[in-house]
């Protein structure tokens, strides 16, 4: 703004207050203005318009007796209808102001446990506006807008929120870990089970498959040959088996040796240990 031969300049976003013989006289607007001073009008000072932004960080404690600051911004601007009580009322707004604020969140704070402070934030923001927009209208400031940008605790409380937080986290994984091993072990028995079933069945259609390839011989034979008994026959097929096996040991790439009785009265041992074997077991099953 500038002044020269009782003019004066006006910036946008501001008023000028004019004053005669000390007494206020009139809201200046944006523009040029005339103000003589040989008849007693003078400049008082000018107001701005503009929203200003106040950051205020307030010492609590909460419910549960955690002390915390809580961070909050206050954006205000005065009215040009009142811009005489902006003015000529208060001689320091920002600490009025502060003074409102610290008064709501010291007495709203303390009514919440840590947790719902957090949760809060809004109401804890609505209470502090409303305060102040109650408050400051009659000194000619609107209250834009109030936020509450942050709430910190004690740096040994968030260390042990922290704590808190991983034991928990690190406790799910666990239980997760857990039931994923017990499903693979479950799975892993299940499989095992199911493997030996089939081997189990393998097995015994093997056994089945030999025991009536052994009965559809001995008839046959028996039928062929006149005059044999199924004791002869019997006595065959061990004798072929005993030397099919000795073929296949003998025809083997492995550096095993394996020892066993050889020559014409082993086969004939062989066979009466086998008959013996299958006679006590007939002889168990009727028991």
């Amino acid at each position: 703004m500038g002044q020269a031969l009782g003019c004066l300049q006006v910036d946008q976003s501001n008023v000028a207050i004019r004053e005669q013989f000390g007494k206020f006289d009139d809201v200046l607007e944006p523009g040029c203005h005339c103000v003589p001073w040989c008849l007693g009008y003078q400049l008082a000072g000018e107001l701005s318009l503009r929203v200003k932004q106040l950051d205020i960080r307030c010492e609590t404690k909460t419910k549960d007796n955690v002390f915390v600051t809580v961070v909050a911004s206050v954006q205000y601007c005065a009215l040009a209808e009142k811009a005489s009580d902006a003015f000529y009322k208060l001689s320091n707004t920002k600490a009025q102001i502060q003074a409102y604020v610290f008064d709501v969140i010291r007495a709203s704070v303390p009514k919440l446990e840590l947790d719902s402070a957090f949760e809060q934030k809004n109401e804890i923001a609505k209470a502090v506006e409303q305060e102040l927009e109650k408050a400051m209208s009659a000194y000619g400031f609107e209250i834009v807008q109030t936020l509450i940008v942050d709430i910190e605790p004690d740096e040994r409380v968030k260390r042990a929120m922290n704590e808190i937080n991983a034991a928990a986290r690190m406790r799910l994984a666990a239980n997760e870990k857990a039931e994923a091993d017990k499903i693979l072990q479950i799975k892993r028995a299940e499989g095992d089970a199911e493997s030996k079933y089939l081997s189990g069945l393998g097995i015994a259609r093997q056994r089945q498959a030999i025991v009536d390839g052994l009965r559809d011989s001995v008839l046959a034979f028996s039928v062929n040959v006149p005059g044999t008994t199924s004791k002869d026959v019997m006595d065959m097929v061990l004798v072929t088996q005993y030397f099919d096996t000795m073929k296949e040991i003998g025809a083997s790439s492995k550096a095993t040796s394996v020892f066993i009785p050889h020559g014409p009265g082993a086969v004939k041992d062989i066979a009466s240990q086998i008959r013996e074997g299958l006679l006590q077991a007939n002889v168990t099953q009727q028991n």
